[in-house]
């Protein structure tokens, strides 16, 4: 077999359909577009018109709002550092910080700093160095001989 023998399978590619270009053509005369109107033409987007009716979407109400002051967290399960730690991708003599977390890769983004929560179980003394910890989280974690230091200007979350 050479380069210039290699073609596709029999029916695998189909020619594109040429518009507007004869009634022999199947499809021609519209063009596939029907007849008159605004949508026959050229550069219609008609989004949310109904008719000069209000549109559903301006009918509807509005709730909620965005909070631009809000905190988004990496959550991280004490389980989840206990397997990077018997991975050996986390050194139990450093401080677990969103830097170590982020090199061993346990989270993928800093985002606003991270929360440690209670679920799995702390085998290792650990030093934390966080932005928040649940209460369950700081209570394993000394129960386990380390600390837990929370960084500075930052609220603990509930």
């Amino acid at each position: 077999m050479k380069l210039n023998e290699i073609t596709d399978n029999p029916g695998a590619s189909k020619n594109r359909m040429r518009v507007g270009r004869g009634i022999g053509s199947g499809k021609g005369k519209t063009g596939g577009r029907g007849v008159k109107g605004q949508k026959a033409r050229t550069g219609v987007a008609i989004k949310g018109f109904e008719g000069g009716q209000m549109p559903l979407h301006r009918r509807l109400p509005k709730r909620g709002f965005y909070n631009p002051f809000s905190t988004h967290y990496n959550e991280v399960n004490l389980g989840r550092i206990q397997q990077a730690l018997d991975a050996g991708k986390l050194d139990a003599a450093a401080p677990v910080t969103i830097e170590a977390l982020l090199a061993a890769g346990v989270v993928t983004r800093p985002r606003d700093g991270v929360k440690i929560l209670g679920q799995g179980e702390l085998k290792t003394k650990l030093a934390f160095e966080v932005s928040a910890a649940s209460k369950s989280a700081v209570a394993a974690i000394e129960g386990a001989g380390g600390t837990v230091k929370l960084l500075a200007g930052e609220t603990p979350a509930p």
